[in-house]
């Protein structure tokens, strides 16, 4: 469950908790318990989804933690960046053409 689906389930839950009124004093299901029921799962799979985003989510794999050329790996544990240096001949610059 990622973070849209369990905000959408807070909201359904707490539509049907607050904002929907039963007439029938003995209904077959109670829409306040269905709402808090829903708003606790919605909330349970939003603090899942925050947790495991780091692990699970984009970038899992390590291919965003390398940052741009030129800069560090980012976090600790990661090895630096190793630098190359190319060096260039000395070449004269070209006369006039013949």
């Amino acid at each position: 469950m990622g973070l849209p689906a369990s905000l959408i389930l807070i909201a359904v839950g707490a539509i049907l908790a607050f904002a929907v009124n039963q007439s029938d004093p003995n209904p077959p299901v109670d829409v306040d318990v269905v709402g808090w029921i829903l708003m606790l799962v919605g909330l349970v799979g939003f603090l899942l989804s925050l947790v495991l985003w780091e692990r699970l989510g984009p970038g899992a794999w390590g291919w965003h933690r390398a940052g741009y050329p030129g800069t560090p790996a980012a976090g600790p544990g990661y090895p630096p960046r190793r630098r190359t240096v190319v060096e260039e001949e000395d070449v004269p610059p070209a006369g006039p053409p013949p």
